[in-house]
Parts: C-alpha cells; structure tokens; sequence
C-alpha cells in the first residue's frame, strides 16, 4: 500500500478532518507501538510499509537488537497516544484502532499476528477492534 493510499484511508474510516490530523494519528499510533513491541518486529512491520509510515514505527528503536518492549498497558498506549496527536483520549483511541486495521490490510505473512501475540490482553483489544468493532474497556 502506498503512502498515499494509507494516510486516505485512516482520514475516511476515522472521519478526520484534514490529512494533516490523519498522519498526525498515523504517526502517533506507529511511535507509540513501535514502543512497545521488541525492535525486530518492529523492523519486520516498518519493511512492509512505505518509508514515510515504516520511519515512524523505528524511530522508537534502540538500535541494539533487542528493541524498547517497554511495558506499559492500554491507559498508558491512549495517553502517549493523545499527546502524540494532538487528539482527546476518545478520538486517539479510535484513531489507533482505524490505524491498525489499515495496518493490518497493508501488511502481509500474518505480521499483524506476531504484533498481537507480543501485546497483553488489553492493547490486543485495541489491536483487534477495528473501525466498526467494539472494544470492553
């Protein structure tokens, strides 16, 4: 999937205003989960994805094989998120979930999975829920 084409399609299915707000959602949600899963992975995704989107999702890294896998849970994930965006906690949750559906579609070789396998329970909700899913928070 081009850049382009991703950027539209988080604008549509999350009803943002500008593409300005929809790469700053883009954005926010790549560095923030590029945060949270181990380097390698995050480097396996990144490939798979324009420069422009893939640069967001390393800019978290160590550099040291071993990646940030920082833990932090799904209150935390929308904070950093939020602030990251520009958004309120209820539009960036929604945000995030649009981001990774389309992350999901312009992704191949089950990516997505080893993403959701290497979250706790609570974050693979937000991973799963999609843009017209509903999510127990």
């Amino acid at each position: 999937m081009q850049h382009d084409a991703f950027i539209g399609q988080v604008q549509q299915r999350a009803q943002l205003a500008s593409r300005g707000e929809a790469e700053a959602a883009t954005r926010a949600a790549m560095e923030t989960l590029g945060e949270r899963v181990p380097e390698q992975l995050a480097d396996h995704v990144a490939s798979q994805l324009p420069q422009e989107i893939g640069e967001n999702f390393r800019r978290t890294e160590v550099f040291s094989g071993a990646g940030t896998g920082e833990r932090f849970d799904l209150n935390e994930f929308i904070q950093r998120m939020s602030e990251r965006s520009g958004m309120d906690e209820p539009k960036a949750t929604y945000a995030a979930r649009v981001v990774f559906e389309v992350l999901r579609e312009a992704t191949q070789g089950g990516v997505m999975d080893k993403v959701r396998d290497a979250l706790p329970e609570q974050l693979r909700e937000l991973v799963d829920a999609g843009s017209s899913g509903e999510m127990q928070t």
